[in-house]
């Protein structure tokens, strides 16, 4: 399987335009922006997907709402075009492209790309480990509950999925968590690396197995260094 590597390379090459839809945006119906970015790398995506993967079906954050029925045994790509939308438009670095593969429901291969930051993980890379105290939150936290946080620790909050998982991954956070729930598109990538790499994955405080994760509702996440 080399299709996140297609991906990789394709946005890569269309990055420029990518950088400049930053201020071409929308507010959604649940308060949350969508740029032309995201319809962009999610077309790049899909017209890929058509030729390389023609029987899988893409399960994109773009695309939302779903009617569709779904099947644990069938055939997906699961992708979040921008996670952290929010930071993109705002011109911020911490802004990446989550991609999931199953095939007949299973795990074939998953992505992490941060394109300002030149940072890449696919399932199959080698991957350089930290050690660190740092602890990520995610960044639906409510000011009383920051409030509420146990003293000890350093913490960071920094409003991109694939950035904050990748870096529990890493070992760069000793964890990261997010309480709030949030959609199968924006911690799937995340999860399956982490198995990948020995790193502690929960959902819902159960131990993630490499499962897909459907957009009929909203999950909370621990990624755990071991």
């Amino acid at each position: 399987m080399n299709f996140c590597a297609e991906i990789v390379n394709e946005i890569r090459i269309q990055l420029e335009e990518v950088y400049s839809l930053r201020d071409k945006i929308t507010m959604k119906s649940d308060g949350t922006y969508v740029s032309e970015g995201d319809v962009l790398v999610q077309n790049i995506v899909y017209e890929r997907l058509k030729v390389i993967l023609p029987f899988h079906q893409l399960i994109s954050e773009e695309m939302a709402p779903f009617k569709e029925e779904w099947n644990e045994k069938g055939s997906y790509v699961v992708l979040d075009p921008i996670d952290g939308t929010e930071n993109f438009v705002s011109g911020l670095i911490e802004w990446g492209v989550g991609i999931s593969i199953y095939t007949e429901g299973k795990h074939v291969e998953s992505c992490i790309y941060l394109p300002e930051l030149d940072q890449v993980q696919i399932t199959g890379m080698p991957i350089k480990k930290f050690t660190s105290r740092i602890r990520g939150l995610s960044s639906s936290l409510t000011k009383q509950d920051l409030e509420q946080l146990p003293e000890g620790f350093e913490y960071r909050i920094v409003g991109c999925s694939m950035y904050n998982m990748l870096s529990a991954i890493k070992g760069s956070f000793a964890s990261f968590e997010n309480v709030k729930a949030v959609a199968c598109w924006d911690i799937l990538p995340g999860l399956n690396l982490a198995l990948e790499h020995g790193v502690g994955a929960f959902v819902d405080g159960e131990v993630y197995t490499g499962q897909i994760l459907f957009p009929t509702k909203k999950y909370k996440i621990l990624l755990q260094s071991a």
